[in-house]
């Protein structure tokens, strides 16, 4: 009888531990580790590039890297390319606006023009711009746009690009200025630079493609007439590199470029700047307005450095001794 008892309390006390462990085991688990730790605030940038082309996606690459490296884990991106198409640059950035995004970056002129007709609250940055007054159809531009936009700009000293023409090649006497006539910051830029070759005593003459589909023709014009071309920042010719060195190569018309990319496509030389390191002055720009560091309405459009470079191949094959003090574009 003692034993049976004796049997009857240690299963009794089994009975209880294995139901304290089934209760324990069934508790849920109330930490998460997919949640951010401390006080992390997460935020969603959206970017609207206008097309793809190497330039541009260094600048958005470097915008990317920048605010990863300043607020790491915390950026969510909308990463949304238009193709060339600026009606399509409205329809993303609207689409952005819905969303409620805390901030946009604009890559590219069409890319900024949409984004501030689509909103006067959200932070706008730009980036490849080369000129916010011109862009956003200011008079007397000071240097800070105001309101809910600002940026850089990859605008490189106009006087001294007209001054690589005549140093690379002093018998100048008439230069094709060759540009997207749908651009307006590239119509701003060769007016400059038509300004500094007029005193020069050099002829200028304006070779306008409107689309992808004339650049050949228009080149082959500008060929004909020219004995160097000009072409500034241009994102349509930067997609058409190949199409305008297919023109210029063979009539051996020399390129001058405002931008590292096209000239590496298509030019001689170029006073360029890195695309990369805008982007990256971009996302700084970026991190400090999401934080509450900087207002947006009081930054000051940034610049970076730009360096003399040529394209070692081209000049090959062109006959083009390079000049001393440029730099020789990696391939």
């Amino acid at each position: 009888m003692k034993k049976k008892l004796i049997a009857m309390l240690l299963f009794a006390a089994m009975c209880l531990s294995l139901a304290a462990c089934g209760q324990k085991a069934d508790t849920p688990d109330t930490t998460d580790p997919a949640e951010p730790s401390g006080d992390a605030v997460t935020y969603t940038v959206g970017i609207c590039q206008l097309v793809q082309h190497e330039a541009l996606d260094a600048a958005t690459q470097g915008f990317i890297d920048a605010l990863n490296e300043a607020l790491p884990g915390q950026v969510k991106f909308e990463e949304k390319n238009a193709s060339g198409d600026s009606n399509s640059c409205a329809t993303i950035v609207n689409g952005f606006v819905s969303e409620g995004v805390d901030l946009i970056m604009a890559n590219a002129t069409a890319a900024l023009q949409a984004a501030a007709s689509a909103t006067s609250d959200i932070p706008v940055l730009g980036t490849s711009i080369t000129a916010y007054g011109v862009a956003l159809d200011i008079d007397n531009f000071s240097g800070t746009v105001g309101g809910n936009v600002s940026g850089t700009s990859d605008l490189a000293d106009l006087s001294k690009q007209a001054d690589m023409i005549t140093e690379w090649f002093p018998e100048t006497q008439k230069v094709g200025l060759l540009f997207c006539s749908a651009e307006p910051n590239s119509r701003y830029q060769i007016e400059e630079v038509a300004k500094n070759l007029s005193a020069k005593g050099i002829e200028t003459k304006e070779f306008a493609f409107t689309d992808t589909n004339d650049v050949s023709s228009v080149t082959q014009a500008a060929c004909d007439w020219a004995d160097v071309i000009y072409v500034p920042t241009d994102n349509t010719a930067a997609s058409n590199t190949e199409a305008i060195a297919n023109v210029t190569v063979p009539a051996k018309t020399p390129v001058i470029a405002g931008e590292e990319g096209i000239c590496k496509g298509c030019g001689v030389a170029t006073l360029s700047i890195s695309y990369y390191d805008l982007g990256v002055t971009t996302g700084k720009m970026a991190a400090k307005i999401l934080t509450g560091e900087a207002d947006i309405s009081t930054m000051p459009i940034e610049f970076t450095t730009a360096t003399p470079k040529y394209n070692a191949t081209m000049c090959e094959t062109l006959g083009i001794t390079p000049l001393e003090g440029y730099t020789a574009i990696a391939e």
